[in-house]
């Protein structure tokens, strides 16, 4: 891992003007091996992403609740990992490793919105498909487009309300620390283990955390518990068969998205030794993963999501004049 100038500093009890990141440890003396990956990691999850909002905004078909929570999670992954690059890019292509305070609140603010709309959308699908499967004569009045639009405001709300105290309080905290992050991107956990003991901010990043990450897995594997009841009361195989199908890339997508951040919380909170580089990769794993594998989840089990791709990407037929 790289030293840095500012490692062993004395402690202050005042904002820094920089971060000081940590890459992919052993390859500070070769940057240049880990462009190729995040680039084209990046790309394609943004081209994956992009044909999903594409083909549901182009498609008055598909205008429906399932399709608009997956519209969501598309605009998520593409801002999470749009919100990822500037530092990786940056550590990746010129070893910056410092990076001034404001950019980095900044950085962490977006990263922590798309965080949890992400994981807010994830609730939503599990809300919808329990309806779907659990009250399935009651899911068109129950789930009409006025209640999409009302949660798709909740969900805004939430991620904006949480997370926009967050920078200011950050800001005026006063570090006891010295200001070097364990990861490539800035987070408030991270953050808020360099300040001062007793500084009250850190307990409203408790709240958010425990308020959003902690309570969406809970709430998403209640409703699966639901689903299962059902499913386990239909009467032949078939039947539960295509229903679970219809979980089956909401599902993945959830445990892609929560699997990698409960193990980095469990790593962190029993202080198991696990080595440096394992560590980092599982936060790239939890981070740049999903919005990579989603579009392909879902283009494969969906079947309307993967005829409408296939029909967008067929060159038009012109009728030659007689």
């Amino acid at each position: 891992m790289s030293t840095f100038p500012n490692q062993t500093a004395p402690n202050n009890t005042s904002m820094a003007p920089t971060f000081l990141l940590v890459g992919m440890p052993g390859l500070s003396a070769v940057p240049s091996w880990w462009t190729i990956p995040l680039i084209t990691i990046y790309l394609l999850s943004a081209l994956g992403n992009s044909t999903i909002l594409w083909v549901i905004a182009l498609d008055s078909t598909l205008h429906r609740p399932m399709y608009f929570f997956l519209f969501l999670l598309s605009v998520s992954d593409v801002g999470l990992a749009t919100a990822l690059m500037p530092t990786l890019l940056g550590l990746a292509f010129a070893g910056v490793h410092a990076v001034p305070a404001s950019a980095c609140l900044l950085q962490m603010f977006f990263v922590h919105v798309f965080s949890v709309m992400e994981s807010s959308v994830l609730l939503a699908m599990a809300l919808d498909r329990a309806l779907a499967i659990c009250r399935p004569l009651h899911y068109p009045t129950l789930l009409t487009n006025d209640v999409v639009s009302k949660i798709g405001l909740a969900i805004a709300f939430r991620c904006l309300g949480l997370h926009l105290p967050l920078p200011f309080l950050l800001a005026h905290m006063p570090y006891c620390h010295p200001q070097v992050l364990t990861h490539s991107y800035c987070l408030h956990p991270d953050i808020v283990h360099l300040a001062c003991p007793g500084a009250w901010s850190a307990v409203y990043s408790l709240f958010v955390v425990l308020s959003a990450m902690g309570l969406d897995p809970l709430l998403i594997f209640f409703s699966y518990g639901l689903i299962g009841r059902v499913l386990q009361g239909l009467g032949s195989s078939e039947d539960r068969w295509k229903a679970g199908q219809t979980c089956a890339a909401h599902l993945s997508a959830v445990l892609l998205f929560y699997v990698p951040m409960i193990l980095l919380a469990l790593i962190d909170r029993l202080q198991v030794p696990v080595p440096q580089p394992a560590h980092t990769l599982l936060s790239y794993v939890h981070f740049l993963l999903p919005p990579l594998i989603n579009p392909i989840l879902y283009s494969v089990k969906m079947k309307e999501i993967r005829e409408r791709i296939l029909k967008r990407l067929q060159p038009k037929k012109v009728a030659c004049a007689q």
